[in-house]
């Protein structure tokens, strides 16, 4: 079993999202969308209040698909604001201790200074197991860089 290399810090600001379940969602959402509104269209036995429906509901589906698209973590100088689907959290770097992402974990969770885990859905190695990897690793160096300046003392 090989050790993995030390993750390389980013430049900041970075942030870092599942992009190809983003795509994925995104694109899904826009199809949806116009399949179901071409559909309420086309269908000469639907009036106007019965096509407004279908056009309502495809918008209701179109919006929940892009609502999981939301996830990102965004790293700055500052901190870390974790983007979930219906949360945004900004974090300064002192309240993060630890990043974990263990075999079978949906996503990254961030262990905070309050004794709380904050999961970071926008780190998830459901479709892109490499890159959320590579993610983890690079917030985890972050962390651990950031964190240990906030917390040396100074002169």
């Amino acid at each position: 079993m090989t050790t993995p290399a030390p993750a390389r810090q980013p430049a900041l600001p970075v942030t870092f999202r599942p992009t190809l379940s983003r795509v994925i969602l995104l694109a899904s959402g826009v199809a949806l969308f116009v399949v179901i509104t071409v559909v309420a269209l086309l269908l000469e036995q639907l009036h106007g209040g019965e096509r407004a429906s279908f056009v309502v509901t495809a918008a209701l589906l179109a919006g929940v698909l892009f609502l999981l698209a939301r996830p990102k973590v965004v790293a700055t100088e500052s901190g870390i604001t974790v983007v979930n689907l219906t949360t945004r959290r900004f974090l300064e770097w002192a309240q993060v201790l630890q990043v974990t992402l263990r075999p079978g974990d949906p996503w990254v969770f961030l262990n905070l200074s309050d004794g709380t885990s904050l999961p970071a859905l926008g780190i998830q190695p459901g479709l892109a197991r490499e890159q959320a990897l590579a993610d983890a690793r690079a917030l985890r160096a972050l962390v651990e860089a950031h964190g240990a300046q906030a917390t040396a003392p100074r002169d």
